[in-house]
């Protein structure tokens, strides 16, 4: 199959997803333009929030911070990351990362292979309300090779 032809995208054009309330992707290209090789979208975080505690089995994952201050747990460290920082997440490792300032933060991240749109499709309806439930959460991390860990990280 070949590749679908390229793309050239203003500020806010993309494909949309949501994270949890308040939060959204902006995919400015997903594994099915890609033929599934690549993943990379714009998020923008809410103040004190970020994903929980988890593992991707099957996908390297980068995070470019571009706006905000953020804590980011690789494995048993963590680290502070200012807007300009870069990580680098290879298959395997376990990891969580914050928004830790007070306003709303901005980063580029990319998943190799792709196919996180599909993910965010299904995970942001299971995580509105209050209080998401873990168990509810569990079997879609499993379906997409993501493996859910535990919590987020606490603010500093």
């Amino acid at each position: 199959m070949p590749t679908p032809p390229y793309k050239v995208l203003a500020t806010n054009d993309g494909l949309l997803r949501h994270s949890v309330p308040g939060e959204t992707l902006i995919y400015k290209v997903t594994g099915d333009d890609t033929n599934g090789t690549l993943d990379i979208f714009v998020l923008n975080m809410q103040p004190k929030s970020g994903p929980p505690l988890h593992i991707h089995h099957h996908q390297h994952e980068t995070i470019y911070f571009l706006k905000g201050s953020h804590k980011v747990q690789l494995g048993d460290e963590v680290f502070r990351c200012e807007a300009g920082g870069f990580v680098h997440i290879p298959i395997g490792v376990r990891h969580a990362f914050m928004n830790i300032s007070d306003h709303p933060s901005e980063c580029m991240l990319t998943f190799a292979p792709g196919g996180t749109d599909k993910f965010f499709e299904e995970f942001a309806p299971a995580v509105r309300g209050d209080h998401p439930d873990p168990a509810k959460l569990a079997p879609i991390f499993a379906k997409y090779g993501w493996e859910l860990l535990g919590p987020p990280l606490l603010p500093d």
